[in-house]
């Protein structure tokens, strides 16, 4: 019994190594664009009128928004996953006699 449940707790692991590297990615890119946001220029910035600005944010924005909703559900899985595990460690060995 506890070498299946030393099983799942290592592939979950690998699983959440995994998660926690698409998330790392997600935030280089977040962090590029509102650099590149941070380095515009306060007054008479041209890039294609004010409709052009508005799809830049707007875009800036959905790429921090996604970044954040990935780092709840990577919460959420880990707390469900270690919810699971806490479980089967609690239960009394079971005899399969």
């Amino acid at each position: 019994m506890d070498h299946i449940v030393t099983e799942m707790i290592e592939h979950i692991s690998r699983s959440h190594e995994h998660m926690a590297r698409v998330l790392e990615a997600k935030r280089h890119v977040a962090v590029r664009m509102a650099q590149m946001v941070h380095a515009l220029p306060d007054s008479h910035p041209d890039f294609g009128g004010m409709e052009g600005l508005m799809e830049s944010s707007q875009a800036v924005t959905q790429s921090v928004v996604s970044y954040l909703n990935s780092i709840a559900e990577l919460q959420e899985t880990i707390a469900t996953t270690v919810g699971s595990i806490m479980k089967e460690i609690e239960q009394p060995e079971r005899d399969d006699e």
